[in-house]
Formats: structure tokens, sequence, C-alpha cells
């Protein structure tokens, strides 16, 4: 295994390693094991699959890869989103698209979305740093189960949809907007897409 001198793992050496094996991503030098559970991989193609019914039907230029990477401007970080939607008249400005599916800049995704496991702390906390420092316009988090912390969610804490778009500086998310019930997820992707959060939290069951 490549490592740097401290023992971490580059970005490249991650890649090389780990490119192939979903169980991983990588936060500055470190592996970080993923633990999707199945109720948690159902939500994330139920929203997949809505997403590509959106997508179809206005005839968009954008996909959903099946595997994909986010290499963000920290350094020795790789992210694999849960869902991703990508604007494939981007890609020809990614510099290593061509040979391996991994993005690294903002402007070639159109959405993120994070369904929420036992690593909360990465989605409500570096993810939002990471992902609005590179530009990408609308995150979700998708908390089925309520596992944030009440900084993040609330107390009592409860299951919710976060939606963060960007601010007007393009860099910074503004505070996000809390769903849920028959609360609709407003995109500004996808506007004309009819789900509320109950739909997409209730999808795990």
């Amino acid at each position: 295994m490549v490592q740097t001198a401290a023992g971490l793992l580059t970005f490249e050496a991650f890649l090389s390693q780990y490119g192939d094996n979903d169980r991983y991503e990588l936060i500055d030098g470190e592996l970080i094991e993923m633990e999707p559970t199945g109720p948690h991989e159902k939500v994330a193609a139920f929203l997949g699959r809505k997403l590509n019914v959106q997508i179809d039907r206005q005839d968009l230029p954008y996909f959903i890869p099946f595997r994909c990477l986010i290499k963000p401007l920290a350094p020795g970080t790789g992210f694999r989103p849960d869902v991703i939607v990508l604007d494939e008249r981007a890609l020809a400005n990614e510099p290593l698209w061509a040979s391996e599916p991994v993005i690294t800049l903002g402007s070639s995704i159109k959405l993120v979305v994070e369904v929420v496991s036992t690593n909360w702390q990465n989605d409500y906390a570096r993810k939002v740093e990471d992902y609005s420092a590179i530009g990408i316009p609308e995150y979700w988090i998708v908390d089925y189960l309520g596992l944030g912390g009440r900084d993040y969610i609330g107390d009592p804490k409860q299951p919710l949809v976060a939606v963060y778009t960007l601010d007007a500086t393009g860099n910074h998310y503004q505070k996000p907007i809390q769903l849920r019930g028959s609360d609709r997820i407003a995109s500004l992707c996808f506007p004309d897409l009819e789900l509320s959060a109950a739909q997409v939290l209730g999808a795990g069951k």
C-alpha cells in the first residue's frame, strides 16, 4: 500500500488501492469505512429512481453514475456520494474523468445526496464544508433514522431531509431547509419534482 510519510494515504494511492471498493471513503488521508444497511440502500435507490424519471421526462443532459468519487479541495480526501447528478456537458473539463470516474469540479455536479448512516458527522459537518467549497449548488442530507446530532436536527431528534443551497458568494451553503412529513422537497436542479420528505424518509421501511 502506498502511503505518505505520516502513514496516511494520498488520494492517488486511495484511488489505486480502493477505487473499485465502495466500502471506503478517504478523509485527510484516513480510510473511512462506510456502513450502509439494506434500508440505507433502499432510500438511495428510491431517490435515484425518482430523479432519473425527472431527467428522462425533461430530456435533461444529466445522468446518475453507478460509481463515482468526488475529489474536493482538501488533500488526501475522496467522497463516495450515495446519489450524484452530473451534467454531461461539463465533463470535458474534468481532468480525470476520461480514465477514472472522478469529479473534481463543482460545475460538473448538479446535485449530491448523502443518506445518513453511523458516520453522520461527516455528512453534516465535513461534507457541508467541502461540497460548498468546490461549488456544488445543491446538497441533500437524508437522515431517515434521525441519527444526526441535536445541534443539526433538533431536540427531540426526528428524521428529516435537509436541503443545502449555495449563498450569493457561491462557496458557502445557506442555513439548510429542514423538511419533514408532507413538506415538499423544493429542488433547484429539479423544480418540477413532486416529492415529499415523508416519501423519501419512508423509503427505507
